[in-house]
């Protein structure tokens, strides 16, 4: 009987560890079957969020990439564009071919006149995305007063033509250098946006720039910020503008080019067509006082104000003007062809103002 109670006490010993084991055992696999569980669920979690993830990049594609992200290659499909110089082509009628000009045989020459008489030359075919001549059109340049068909068009776009202005004190005429060219607006004057951008884009005026910054944005600080910003829409990314008048600053520079797409972006304005149009401005102003006057404005490119005549394949629509020391005679215009196509030229930095119309006449003849 002994032998038997301690053969029964060991069964029970081992019986007794095997279903510990067995507990052991089957809390691993619980464990395990909790630790697969959680993991299968987070895979199905992980696949519905990427199924989700994936779900929403196709939405934003589908929405923005015809925009924004990819707005610089649709946006430059009707553009003139050129990576180099390109000598100016006389187009034909007889045979609908263009030949190179006689006088733009030498490289870096396309005009014929000296390389350092200018800084940059551009003339661009708009209807058919063209570019007829260049040279230097990439090359840091200053840009004078044909900075105000920028601010001209942040004014059209921001603004309305019949916004009363009332002209602050930094847009005071007395205010500005003696050698600055202003429309003799006076603080607290009151005209209209549309007064100011034809004495602007006209005549030139320093104080009617100031006074459309001040009106738009609060002041030419912010309003510069609001120029760089529509550069950079147009992709005129070769700029920076740090006042809407074109005084000289070392940090206010463009490019030919990059006026190119500013002013291809303005002549799609009527409003700034038919101001550049135009052969006077008269604008009625009511002073501080009370007293109301009118002021004349004319342009003063020379083609308008008949110094110089344009060559008879081409009719002279209008443009901007501009002239400092650093940035030499500057003229960007419209014109068009004997069928009406449209043509935007510009020439940076002549020596002169008869050099300038000069080159400009014979650029225009070639087209």
């Amino acid at each position: 009987m002994k032998c038997t109670d301690n053969s029964s006490k060991s069964r029970r010993a081992r019986n007794k560890r095997n279903k510990r084991k067995k507990q052991i055992r089957n809390r691993w696999v619980a464990c395990l079957s909790v630790i697969l569980m959680i993991q299968c669920i987070a895979a199905v979690n992980i696949y519905k969020d990427s199924n989700k993830t994936e779900a929403l990049v196709q939405e934003y594609e589908t929405s923005n990439y015809t925009k924004t992200l990819y707005r610089g290659q649709l946006f430059a499909e009707n553009l003139c564009t050129a990576s180099e110089d390109i000598p100016l082509s006389v187009k034909s009628s007889d045979t609908g071919s263009d030949s190179v000009s006689e006088n733009a045989s030498a490289a870096g020459n396309p005009l014929g006149f000296e390389p350092e008489s200018v800084h940059a030359v551009g003339l661009f075919d708009v209807n058919n995305a063209e570019t007829d001549c260049a040279y230097n059109i990439h090359k840091k340049i200053y840009p004078a007063s044909t900075t105000k068909i920028l601010t001209a068009l942040v004014a059209l776009e921001n603004g309305n033509l019949s916004d009363t202005v009332t002209v602050a004190d930094e847009a005071d005429s007395g205010k500005f250098a003696a050698d600055e060219q202003t429309c003799g607006i006076k603080a607290g004057d009151q005209l209209t946006l549309e007064d100011l951008l034809n004495g602007l884009l006209l005549y030139s005026g320093n104080d009617n720039a100031v006074a459309i910054a001040d009106h738009i944005a609060g002041s030419t600080e912010k309003f510069a910020e609001m120029m760089n910003a529509e550069a950079k829409k147009l992709m005129a990314t070769n700029s920076h503008f740090v006042n809407p008048s074109g005084l000289h600053d070392d940090n206010h520079y463009t490019t030919a080019y990059d006026l190119y797409l500013i002013f291809n972006e303005c002549i799609k304005h009527d409003e700034f067509v038919k101001i550049i149009n135009s052969s006077s401005y008269t604008a009625h102003i009511t002073g501080a006082d009370g007293t109301k006057r009118d002021v004349k404005w004319e342009p003063t490119n020379y083609y308008a104000k008949g110094e110089a005549t344009p060559p008879d394949n081409v009719t002279i629509i209008g443009g901007k003007t501009g002239t400092t020391k650093g940035a030499g005679n500057c003229l960007i215009l419209l014109t068009k062809d004997s069928s009406g196509n449209p043509y935007i030229s510009i020439i940076m930095g002549a020596g002169s103002k008869p050099l300038l119309y000069q080159d400009m006449t014979s650029m225009l003849s070639k087209i």
